[in-house]
């Protein structure tokens, strides 16, 4: 479970970096250069909600447990 929390992570940031790279670059055309940087953002958002899933799913199947101070004193 913490190899898929790091390799998505690692996607999410390239993801990332790939649109500001997109965003920087000269050369391109604005409207292939924004449609090239929306669809790296979309598949940042679309990670983040995979992830996201995935940590609830195996929170509710027992894999993972939470941690940290209790809900009540």
């Amino acid at each position: 479970m913490k190899y898929l929390v790091v390799v998505a992570f690692i996607g999410i940031v390239a993801s990332l970096g790939s649109a500001l790279f997109f965003m920087m670059r000269n050369g391109q055309s604005d409207a292939s250069k924004g449609k090239r940087m929306a669809r790296a953002l979309a598949v940042r958002v679309g990670l983040s909600i995979v992830l996201f899933v995935c940590i609830l799913v195996a929170w509710q199947l027992g894999y993972i447990q939470p941690t940290g101070l209790p809900a009540t004193r």
